[in-house]
């Protein structure tokens, strides 16, 4: 995923506010090209800069352009988001996580990519996503499925973001060395209280590696299993003493 060749195209938003706050989801996730279908003397500038704080280059980069055919014309695909199916509101609307599979693959081809916001009361129109060439919705609430412009904004930046670093995780797993570490601190503990009589150590050694590796261990967890089980052992040959 190349998020250079990815764009968010606002159109006719009403709210300044909410355009800063749209910076700032852009700067959150790697993406700087915003382009706005409307003009740029409609709105506060101060009120952008504030709610933008250090994301003001990306407002400052913005282009301004009468409808979204001129803001995706250089575009190979343009998603419109949408939580409604109109009459006119035809074929399968893509998830965020499906729609950002479908602009890797684009921008990797080094075609440019458009995520398109209608307006905030409104949201856009049958006209207007007429005007993109698929269609893109993030579930939420049958009881308040509204969603502020820069909320969703964020969820589709995200939702791109990750599909570049679909690869991290919130942590690094522990290579099975590792995990061959933390099961000697168990084998060896157990064998101290006498867990095993004579032989077994082997086949709890290979239980505890399987059982490990599947569960995909940080180091902290790691740690900790390994002074549980160090901690037990000492409490276990303390009891025997007494």
């Amino acid at each position: 995923m190349d998020l250079r060749k990815i764009c968010i195209v606002l159109v006719r938003p009403e709210e300044s506010r909410n355009i800063g706050s749209a910076c700032r989801a852009l700067a959150n996730n790697d993406i700087a090209d915003l382009r706005i279908v409307g003009k740029k003397n409609d709105y506060d500038d101060a009120a952008v800069r504030t709610l933008a704080l250090h994301a003001t280059d990306i407002w400052d980069g913005a282009r301004f352009f009468h409808s979204i055919a001129d803001a995706t014309a250089d575009c190979t695909l343009s998603a419109g988001t949408t939580r409604r199916r109109g009459k006119n509101r035809k074929g399968k609307l893509l998830l965020p996580e499906e729609f950002a599979v479908k602009a890797a693959d684009i921008s990797d081809a080094q075609g440019t990519v458009a995520a398109v916001f209608g307006n905030e009361r409104t949201g856009l129109t049958d006209e207007e996503l007429a005007e993109c060439t698929l269609g893109v919705t993030i579930p939420s609430s049958e009881h308040f499925a509204s969603l502020n412009l820069s909320h969703a904004v964020q969820i589709i930046c995200y939702a791109l973001f990750r599909e570049k670093r679909s690869g991290i995780t919130g942590y690094t797993p522990l290579p099975l060395s590792r995990i061959d570490e933390t099961v000697s601190v168990i084998a060896d503990n157990l064998q101290k209280i006498g867990f095993f009589s004579v032989t077994g150590r082997c086949d709890m050694e290979h239980f505890w590696r399987a059982l490990l590796s599947r569960a995909a261990l940080s180091e902290g967890e790691a740690q900790y299993m390994e002074k549980i089980f160090t901690k037990a052992a000492g409490l276990a040959a303390r009891n025997q003493q007494s």
